[in-house]
C-alpha cells in the first residue's frame, strides 16, 4: 500500500512538473511532500532540543551521560528520537536499579536488557571478589513507556563511564543491544535513528565531529537520505560500527579499554582498570568495622553477658 501510494503521488508530481515519465526527482519530491505532511511532531521535538527545553548535548564531555536513540511513530510516520541516558554509581549493595522499571515505564524486553548488564559486570569484574555496588540508570525527560533492548549497550557505556569516572564525548549517539559477553548485537530502525540524530546535530550546528555508533550487523541495512550521505562523504558526520563494548568505550572516551594481565588485573590507567579500582573502593567501604576493641571484649567478659 505504501509503495502504491508513493507511485501514485510520484506520478502526480511528474505531471505537475511536465515530465512524460516519472523521474527520480519526482519520487524524491513525493517522499518529501509526505514527510512534510506528517512530521510536525518531529520538527517540534527538534525545536525543543535546539532551544534547550529537551536536554540533549551534541558537544563536550560528561561523566555517566550519553545520547541514546529511540524510534517513535505518529500514524504511519516513523522518526528517530535522541534521548539523554544517565547513570549514577554510589556505595551500596542494591545492584543496578532501572528507574524506568521502578516507575512502571519499562517493558519486559527493556528490563531484560538492563538485567544483562549485571551479567556483564559480574563476568568482567567479579571473578575474584564479589560485585558490590549501587547504581541507577534512567532515560531523562522520558514520560512514555520504554521498551526494547537496543539501548542496552548505551546504558552500559554510561554505567562504565560513571564507574571509571571518565567522561563520554557527547558528540556521539549510540544504538545497539549487548550480550553478557560484551558483544554488540543488531537492532531495528537504524536508518530512522541515524537520521534523527543527524537532524538534531544539523539544527544545532554540525561540527565535523558528531556521529553515531551502530552494530556492524546493521551496516548492510543502511539506506540513508542524500543529505546525510553527502555529510558523511564530506567528513561532516560520522557513522561507525563497533562490535564490542571495548571498541565502543575507547571511541567514546578516548581511553584504552584495557586487557587482563597475567596476574588477572587490568592495567591501571585504562577503563577496566579504573572500574576495577572503583569497585574495590566500594567493597572496602562496605566492610564492617570492628568497633568492639579489647576494652569492649574485657567489659563483656566481666559482666558475664554474651549475644
Amino acid at each position: 500500500m505504501d509503495i502504491a501510494d508513493l507511485t501514485r503521488e510520484a506520478s502526480y508530481w511528474a505531471g505537475r512538473n511536465g515530465h512524460l515519465l516519472v523521474t527520480s526527482d519526482d519520487v524524491q519530491q513525493a517522499i518529501a511532500e509526505k514527510v512534510y505532511r506528517s512530521n510536525l511532531w518531529d520538527e517540534r521535538l527538534r525545536d525543543l532540543i535546539s532551544d534547550g527545553t529537551v536536554m540533549v548535548d551534541v558537544s563536550g564531555e560528561v561523566v555517566g551521560q550519553i545520547n541514546g536513540l529511540a524510534v517513535m511513530s505518529v500514524g504511519d510516520y516513523v522518526f528517530g528520537k535522541p534521548s539523554r541516558i544517565t547513570a549514577r554509581v554510589f556505595t551500596g549493595q542494591a545492584g543496578i536499579v532501572n528507574i524506568e522499571r521502578e516507575a512502571k515505564l519499562s517493558g519486559r524486553i527493556h528490563d531484560k536488557g538492563v538485567l544483562i548488564l549485571s551479567g556483564y559486570l559480574g563476568g568482567q569484574y567479579a571473578d575474584r571478589a564479589p560485585l558490590s555496588l549501587s547504581a541507577t540508570i534512567a532515560f531523562e525527560q522520558s514520560y512514555e513507556g520504554v521498551d526494547g533492548d537496543s539501548a542496552s549497550s548505551t546504558e552500559l557505556y554510561a554505567l562504565l563511564s560513571s564507574l571509571a569516572q571518565t567522561p563520554i564525548k557527547q558528540q556521539y549517539a549510540v544504538t545497539g543491544s549487548v550480550n553478557q559477553r560484551g558483544e554488540i548485537q543488531a537492532i531495528g530502525g537504524v536508518n530512522h535513528k541515524i537520521e534523527g540524530f543527524f537532524d538534531v546535530c544539523n539544527a544545532i550546528g554540525l561540527t565535523g565531529e558528531q556521529g553515531v555508533l551502530i552494530p556492524p550487523q546493521n551496516v548492510r541495512n543502511l539506506m540513508l537520505r542524500g543529505d546525510i550521505v553527502e555529510a558523511v562523504r564530506a567528513v561532516k558526520f560520522h557513522i561507525s560500527s563497533v562490535a564490542t563494548i571495548d571498541e565502543g568505550i575507547e571511541l567514546l572516551t578516548g581511553v584504552a579499554a584495557g586487557k587482563r594481565q597475567e596476574d588477572g588485573s587490568f592495567p591501571e590507567d585504562t577503563i577496566h582498570g579504573r572500574v576495577e579500582r572503583r569497585l574495590k573502593t566500594i567493597r572496602e567501604q562496605l566492610k564492617p568495622s570492628d568497633t568492639s576493641g579489647p576494652d569492649r571484649r574485657q567489659e563483656t567478659a566481666e559482666n558475664g553477658s554474651s549475644t
